[in-house]
């Protein structure tokens, strides 16, 4: 193991690093709040016609639902009995959706009751560490447990191998010894790659981008449809010596009276053309195709509703890129896991397992879209005939796999 940087180190590191995730969760709940750089609006004007649009929220939303942990398959260290008594229902969805957001989250991992082992979800925000490119786990870690009112932190934890140090108001206060080989703050990461080994986050620049370029489109719109629903209109040929007219009563009055001057001249009545509202929804549709091609949703996803119903296969087929980045997403999230309890099982047994005794543990994951009745009875058919070829080929718990209908019951 490489030589330990210390505390003040991953402290620096997070606080770089924070700003980052605080700016996609802001996205992601809709309150961040766009610098309008255009010219012709003045500001107080923007102000007042501020858009929201929660595209980046479904972008993370419309994969995380699709997402759900089925368990490990050979689970001879029995890793599901600990996921059980963490609020499974809970965890795994927390985990999938805080890693899409920030591109990584952390699992802090202790003691629990009755020897069980505890499992903390902690943000990407809130946490960092070293991490070893090989196994996927920490070489050191670090986490924010508590903050003040100030948002400074005031109970945090350092992570080193078998040992966990509790530092209250930079001072430590409790320190853990367990029996494993690395800490006890685990990385569940998205899309990680040799430049970024902490992966990228599914609110992408280019998607934040098109989200914002879609807002300002709304509110321009905004803007305009006071002057469509009011057009704006003129007078010309007034005798300087007439009563100046109101330009409120002007617009909303149904009758206005102009009266002949002394050498019997009257005034021109005239309308400005009005704006036409075409060109922002032409914007707005450029906008979310940007958008639905860089996170693989599609324009009905965004809510541009297609004329005729699409079937299920034709659901399937238009979301084929959510289908492999939802596969990819999987296979990083399922490794994490199992990362995960490979060191709560050191825990609850107090022995320090070696991670290359957990390589047949594999993890499962329900499809990533639920078959209808016709995708069943093709898969039946389908599994009848390669049996008949190969005999016993398929069988309940690869049928289970395939179609997402656990063998013994229903899904849960």
């Amino acid at each position: 193991m490489s030589e330990l940087n210390g505390i003040e180190y991953l402290r620096s590191k997070l606080n770089q690093r924070k700003l980052r995730v605080d700016l996609r969760y802001k996205q992601y709940d809709m309150k961040y709040q766009d610098i309008d750089p255009g010219m012709v609006i003045p500001a107080n004007l923007r102000q007042r016609y501020r858009a929201t649009l929660g595209w980046c929220s479904k972008a993370v939303d419309s994969l995380a639902d699709r997402l759900i942990f089925k368990g490990f398959d050979d689970d001879i260290f029995e890793l599901t009995e600990i996921f059980n008594m963490n609020n499974p229902d809970t965890f795994f969805d927390s985990a999938v959706l805080s890693s899409l957001i920030a591109s990584c989250c952390f699992v802090y991992i202790s003691h629990g009751d009755e020897n069980m082992p505890r499992l903390q979800i902690i943000e990407g925000s809130n946490a960092t560490g070293v991490i070893n490119p090989i196994t996927g786990l920490l070489d050191e870690g670090y986490a924010v447990l508590e903050r003040d009112k100030n948002g400074n932190p005031e109970l945090e934890a350092y992570f080193i191998p078998g040992k966990t140090q509790i530092y209250y108001n930079n001072k430590l206060q409790e320190e853990y010894k367990y029996h494993c080989h690395y800490p006890l703050l685990v990385p569940i990461v998205h899309r990680p790659d040799a430049v970024r080994p902490f992966g990228r986050s599914r609110i992408t620049r280019a998607a934040m981008y098109y989200q914002k370029y879609a807002k300002r489109t709304l509110e321009r719109a905004d803007i305009t449809a006071e002057f469509y629903s009011f057009p704006q209109k003129y007078v010309v040929g007034l005798s300087p010596d007439a009563e100046r007219l109101d330009g409120w009563k002007a617009t909303i009055s149904s009758m206005l009276q102009f009266d002949k001057d002394e050498e019997g001249d009257k005034p021109t009545l005239g309308q400005f053309n009005m704006p036409s509202m075409s060109p922002f929804t032409e914007q707005l549709r450029t906008a979310a195709a940007g958008f639905a091609g860089e996170t693989g949703l599609t324009l009905d996803d965004l809510g541009f509703v297609s004329d005729n119903p699409s079937s299920s296969e034709a659901i399937k087929a238009s979301h084929e890129t959510l289908r492999a980045m939802a596969r990819k997403a999987q296979r990083n999230f399922g490794s994490g896991f199992l990362n995960v309890g490979y060191l709560a099982a050191c825990i609850r047994d107090d022995y320090p397992y070696l991670r290359n005794q957990f390589y047949n543990v594999k993890p499962k994951w329900y499809p990533v879209f639920e078959p209808d009745a016709a995708t069943l009875s093709a898969v039946g058919d389908g599994a009848i005939k390669i049996n008949q070829a190969v005999d016993g080929y398929f069988d309940k718990k690869s049928l289970s796999d395939l179609t997402g209908i656990d063998a013994g019951g229903e899904r849960k």
